[in-house]
């Protein structure tokens, strides 16, 4: 009997809009995720409410970013996110003290995601509790460098 080896599959991922916007305009260590997402090292999920978010926030004056930079940015990321369609209901998702966390997780559940990425701390303190991994920036960062089994007999 011939195996086929099969590639293990990236990682599906939600990056919240804090995680994105720092990769994105600030680099430093987390720039590490936006090479990841450029080298199919992970996917990230993006839905309509995640994808709108992120527009918003790139307009904030602090970040001064005119409307061709921002252009620029959501060119070094939306081409690489697989979008979701949301389900007419949205799926159950672990209690959040914060309401604005909750288009993240749920995406995370519709999207089949294996690891939701954030520095909030709402969103950390539900690790273990969800039905995926939830991993702040540099801890999902080192989980990528980490060899994969590929289940090779």
């Amino acid at each position: 009997m011939i195996r086929r080896r099969t590639a293990p599959r990236a990682p599906r991922v939600v990056l919240d809009t804090n995680v994105v916007v720092s990769a994105l305009v600030f680099g430093g260590a987390i720039a590490k995720l936006r090479d990841a997402w450029q080298s199919g090292a992970c996917i990230p999920l993006v839905n309509h409410v995640t994808a709108h978010e992120l527009v918003r926030v790139l307009a904030y004056p602090k970040f001064r970013l005119d409307a061709r930079e921002r252009e620029d940015l959501l060119a070094d990321y939306l081409p690489y996110s697989e979008t979701v369609r949301m389900p007419p209901s949205p799926p159950v998702v672990p209690a959040c003290r914060d309401v604005f966390d909750l288009p993240f997780l749920e995406l995370a559940l519709a999207g089949e995601a294996d690891t939701l990425v954030s520095g909030d701390r709402d969103l950390l303190a539900l690790s273990g509790r969800a039905a995926f991994a939830v991993l702040a920036p540099e801890a999902f960062v080192v989980s990528l460098a980490k060899p994969v089994a590929t289940g090779r007999t």
